[in-house]
């Protein structure tokens, strides 16, 4: 299964960059901030097709299609491009995210960076690899040594507030936040240790089933704001090292 995700990961990669820098069809989803483009509806494509000829009994859920129809336990969530805003501005991070989940538990997990031809993957209880390389979570002890990363909602700009004053509380507290704009590398890059820590909400499947396998396999800590379990459907997310987690699930929840 995971050489069917890679192979799948790197063909639709190949898609996504004969595309970069040439888009023409930029269209507009629920509000201005929410896009697709001829890469991600190509890219899915090949996924899919990809994935079903070798597993035509699992069931895929997917960012642009959807459900596929069939029913079954075993289901493949994918995300062709996470990060189309800056795939269309020409913005060299956004990725591919290809799960596997049995009963919403995340087996494995595929995120692919083809910009920089970085590939992050991970099976349960097998380890995390960036390449052919395992990889592990920093051992940053503290929020105040930390560089974090987050993300927005689409819907932000209705109720802000409630975002900005979290986001706040990390800049105050963290040595640094940085807010990419790829919710799938920001957590394989918690898995590498490029960043100690992570959280967001108003999150997919698609955005997060991939890379928080790999902060787990890495590692690292997966929980919901309550430092509570986590999968997939979970509203909101933490990934961190692990040292850093407690304190922010404090943090955040000292906004809410």
């Amino acid at each position: 299964m995971i050489e069917i995700a890679i192979k799948a990961a790197k063909a639709a990669g190949d898609v996504l960059m004969s595309h970069f820098g040439k888009l023409k069809n930029i269209r507009y989803k629920s509000s201005f901030v929410d896009l697709v483009t001829d890469a991600d509806i190509e890219a899915e494509k090949m996924i899919i097709e990809i994935i079903s000829s070798k597993f035509p009994e699992h069931s895929i859920l997917s960012e642009e299609s959807g459900q596929n129809g069939v029913e079954s336990t075993s289901c493949w969530i994918i995300d062709p491009l996470d990060g189309t805003t800056n795939f269309t501005h020409c913005v060299p991070f956004f990725g591919i995210s290809i799960a596997y989940t049995e009963n919403r538990d995340t087996l494995l997990g595929v995120v692919y960076d083809p910009y920089h031809d970085e590939l992050f993957s991970g099976t349960r209880g097998k380890g995390a690899f960036l390449n052919d390389s395992l990889i592990a979570v920093s051992t940053v002890p503290s929020v105040k040594e930390s560089l974090l990363a987050t993300g927005f909602p689409n819907e932000v700009c209705q109720n802000p507030d409630p975002y900005l004053g979290t986001f706040r509380e990390f800049l105050c507290s963290a040595q640094g936040v940085r807010r990419p704009g790829s919710a799938a590398l920001d957590l394989a890059y918690v898995a590498w240790g490029r960043f100690d820590g992570f959280w967001e909400e108003g999150l997919k499947p698609w955005d997060t089933a991939a890379g928080c396998l790999l902060v787990q396999e890495a590692g690292g800590r997966v929980t919901n704001y309550d430092g509570e379990h986590w999968n997939p459907f979970s509203p909101h997310v933490v990934a961190s090292n692990g040292f850093v987690h407690s304190e922010m699930c404090d943090i955040i929840n000292k906004r809410r």
